[in-house]
């Protein structure tokens, strides 16, 4: 299965690398240099000199999005809320059926579970649909070059990543129109950097080049191949919610599950591990308050994907849910009463009638979303908490 740009949305993106009203003189000399220095890495002139044509200064925006400082830290639970929802589960059981013959054979080739796959897919683009938002696309030689040139945290990735996205290039496997990724690099469905594309990139559906862009069968056998060759064990499970003993001392040592066990760790639902032998770790992010699990060597496994652990207990959790399972027993402590996707949409546009919100209705509450809820907060005179909650749902009801 392949899945194209759209023409409105082709143009939208062409025209981001469409010449700029004044040409940066030391930009291009750097893009000249560079140019140079490709070229004894094996990349042709040719293939460099394509890859620039018409870029002429970096792109602010990309600059921009890198000195951004997030406003609002998203605890734990915050973080998981956004991802592990109701919609993203139900669209994840939708690509279980509709790709279920592709799903088996990769699954077949990796050993990588078929749920496990959508999870990362559902994390990295939204199932695709990021790759459809031309607000948060960059045309790449130009977003990285941007970022060697004129960042200096971040030049030496972006050098590295500029390097083996001309190699991308030049092997052909997208064309210079469909080159597009995140600011900082981050390509196709799986969202692949291009150093980690040339490690493990896959041509799943045989037509020659692997297409993470384009070919859904591409993209999961990439993210499947990266996580078999980091270690992935089939059929071993990520982890286990457990219960902890009162007065429990929290600690992130290594310890088989018959260790944990003795030390009055208990499986939810259990009452003895299945082979304490495999060794675990301990989460639990709200320590005593909320739910804690032992993670084994799948969870570090998914962490090559991504290195926090609210991500790959993200992708664990939303692959069990896809799964069938059910969600953990021990619910989070949140500080509110959380939202529904469809109140958060209401939520959104009731702020936005008010005069309060001029982001998207999309139930996805980020920081445009939480500063608008501020601002109705302190229309209010009430603590500026930002927290997408029944309680504002139910006061701008009533207004």
């Amino acid at each position: 299965m392949t899945w194209r740009l759209n023409p409105l949305l082709l143009c939208l993106l062409l025209s981001a690398a469409a010449p700029v009203a004044q040409a940066d003189p030391a930009f291009r000399a750097w893009v000249v240099n560079f140019c140079r220095e490709a070229v004894a890495q094996g990349v042709t002139a040719k293939t460099c000199d394509d890859a620039f044509r018409d870029v002429q200064a970096p792109d602010a925006t990309v600059l921009e999005k890198a000195a951004y400082q997030p406003e609002f830290k998203a605890e734990a639970w915050e973080y998981l809320d956004a991802r592990v929802n109701e919609r993203a589960i139900a669209t994840g059981r939708e690509k279980l059926r509709e790709h279920a013959e592709l799903l088996q054979q990769i699954e077949r080739e990796t050993g990588v579970e078929r749920q496990v796959l959508l999870a990362i897919w559902s994390m990295e683009s939204g199932y695709g649909a990021a790759l459809q938002d031309p607000k948060r696309l960059y045309y790449l030689p130009q977003a990285l070059a941007t970022l060697a040139y004129a960042d200096s945290k971040r030049a030496s990735y972006a050098r590295s990543q500029l390097f083996a996205a001309l190699k991308i290039l030049q092997r052909g496997d997208v064309a210079r129109s469909d080159f597009y990724g995140s600011w900082a690099g981050a390509m196709g469905h799986t969202q692949f950097i291009p150093t980690s594309y040339l490690s493990y990139s896959v041509d799943e559906d045989g037509d020659g080049k692997s297409d993470i862009w384009h070919s859904v069968p591409d993209a999961l056998a990439t993210a499947a191949r990266l996580l078999q060759r980091n270690g992935w064990r089939s059929q071993e499970p990520w982890g286990y919610e457990v219960i902890l003993p009162p007065g429990f001392n929290f600690d992130e040592s290594t310890r088989t599950l018959a260790e944990w066990q003795h030390a009055g760790v208990k499986p939810v639902g259990g009452r003895i591990f299945p082979d304490g032998s495999r060794k675990a770790e301990l989460r639990a992010f709200q320590g005593a308050n909320g739910p804690a699990f032992l993670v084994m060597k799948n969870f570090f496994v998914l962490k090559a994907y991504n290195n926090a652990d609210k991500y790959a207990l993200a992708v664990a959790l939303l692959a069990d849910r896809i799964a069938g399972k059910p969600a953990p027993l021990r619910d989070w402590q949140r500080p509110y009463t959380p939202l529904t996707i469809a109140e958060a949409e209401e939520l959104q546009r009731l702020l936005a009638a008010q005069g309060f919100y001029s982001g998207e209705i999309d139930g996805k509450i980020g920081d445009e979303s939480r500063r608008a809820i501020q601002r109705f907060q302190a229309s209010r005179g009430e603590p500026q908490t930002g927290y997408p909650s029944q309680e504002v749902l139910l006061t701008l009801r009533a207004r």
